[in-house]
């Protein structure tokens, strides 16, 4: 053999393809066969930032984390979901328990491809195994959502754990298709009684781990295709008046004091067609034009509950509008947020205007939780660029700029406040004085006058 040669001995060529289509157990697929809102890993790049955000606590739902060891205890009590479902909440059909469950595996097993192009990067399945998890985990949903709406819980003594639950339910690594979700209701409830829609049971979810107290979530959105239920809550939340646009000015901001300092009040929105919506309204009786803006304008946003399991709820949004074609409408909230907030005062400001209800038990952990929500992630489009436009154009008159600063100057706290009085009264006795002065001077010369006439 010649100086240089490689020898590479004997090589199975079929099994080396196999080996490189399914690199290190992970299936890989077509990009042609991968759809916008996937069910994905969050790149690492992300789940860095926030780990807890990402990472079932208690259940695996899907195949992407039906490995982890330390949710394999929770295998047994997803079966005996579904084994109560059967025996018991369905037993008044006309269908055995066995022909239920197999009607449910034949509508899963019909669209098993379809499935499988909704993951990117899980491992590899056979389409049994798969066809399984699918039954087992929204069988295991249902059921759940079911008895938690009657106020029974299969788990006994370790109910506790049915908050974490839920919200395990709405992380994007933890999901299943939403029509695998409708082809099991159809199989199931929905023979049971023909009243009950699906999104009865999704709300269950969906209002645990709403951000916007003040906002209620319907049932309306059932009839509209989803990708999961994290999909569902994130369209719970679109604006539906607006067409997705690129940014086209980066927006200005000012923090919640500064406008406040010029004249900007804050209050809660009710009633808004958005839940996210915000709108900057200038008083009825407005006699002057914008640029001298006598008249003080009020920003009205949606009240936002800051809780332990806010960040979770709002990072899983965020990062479903990274990589899915929907609406980056909870991207631009936060962008707001951390634009009108820099340090904690800007926090107390809007819980005092029950803008925020914070919860954290701290207004640094708030501002902390806002000004770090977006780190990394890009921004595509602003819901809110007229408001803003219109905040810095008031911001920048003169007459709001001059009270800003008069306010910072004098009336930033107490002492400057008191030297500020203290000053004026000076100023008053000092021209009261002068002006006795020059009276006192006047009725002088002219009684000198007088004297010298007579």
């Amino acid at each position: 053999m010649a100086e240089g040669d490689v020898e590479l001995g004997h090589v199975e060529i079929d099994k080396t393809f196999q080996l490189l289509l399914k690199y290190d157990g992970v299936e890989v697929q077509n990009p042609r066969d991968q759809r916008p809102g996937s069910i994905f890993m969050v790149p690492s790049v992300y789940r860095d930032l926030s780990p807890r955000s990402f990472t079932p606590r208690v259940v695996s739902i899907g195949p992407l984390h039906h490995q982890d060891k330390h949710l394999k205890g929770f295998e047994v009590q997803k079966a005996t979901y579904m084994h109560n479902l059967f025996h018991n909440v369905l037993r008044s059909l006309d269908s055995t328990p066995e022909q239920i469950l197999k009607e449910c595996v034949m509508r899963v097993s019909g669209s098993i491809d379809q499935i499988k192009a909704c993951y990117i990067g899980m491992q590899a399945y056979t389409d049994s195994e798969l066809v399984k998890m699918m039954v087992t985990d929204a069988c295991f949903i249902l059921a759940f959502l079911y008895d938690d709406a009657r106020g029974y819980s299969s788990l006994g003594p370790i109910n506790l754990l049915i908050t974490k639950i839920l919200l395990d339910m709405v992380l994007i690594e933890n999901q299943i298709p939403f029509f695998v979700f409708q082809d099991i209701f159809e199989c199931t409830f929905s023979k049971l009684d023909p009243t009950l829609t699906l999104a009865d049971f999704i709300l269950v979810i969906l209002n645990y781990c709403n951000i916007f107290p003040d906002s209620k979530i319907d049932n309306s959105n059932i009839f509209v295709t989803h990708d999961h239920i994290l999909g569902f809550l994130h369209k719970s939340y679109q604006n539906p008046d607006r067409d997705s646009s690129g940014l086209d000015e980066y927006p200005k901001a000012h923090s919640v004091v500064e406008l406040d300092r010029s004249g900007v009040r804050f209050s809660k929105k009710l009633d808004a067609r958005w839940p996210m919506a915000m709108e900057l309204e200038f008083s009825r009786f407005q006699c002057f034009p914008l640029k001298l803006s006598w008249s003080k304008p009020t920003l009205k946003m949606p009240v936002l509950l800051l809780v332990d399991n806010t960040e979770l709820v709002i990072r899983n949004l965020i990062i479903y509008e990274q990589f899915a074609e929907v609406q980056t409408c909870v991207t631009s909230y936060m962008l707001a947020l951390d634009h009108l907030i820099d340090n904690p005062a800007d926090v107390a400001k809007l819980a005092k205007s029950q803008v925020i209800v914070n919860r954290l038990g701290s207004v640094e952990k708030a501002t902390n939780l806002i000004n770090n929500m977006l780190e990394e992630v890009i921004i595509k489009e602003f819901f809110y660029e007229d408001e803003w436009k219109l905040l810095d154009k008031y911001y920048n008159a003169k007459w709001p700029k001059f009270i800003a600063v008069l306010r910072r100057k004098y009336f930033s706290n107490p002492w400057s406040i008191v030297a500020l009085i203290a000053g004026i009264a000076l100023f008053v006795l000092t021209v009261v004085q002068t002006v006795f002065t020059v009276i006192q001077t006047v009725y002088a010369v002219k009684a000198v006058k007088d004297s010298k006439a007579a």
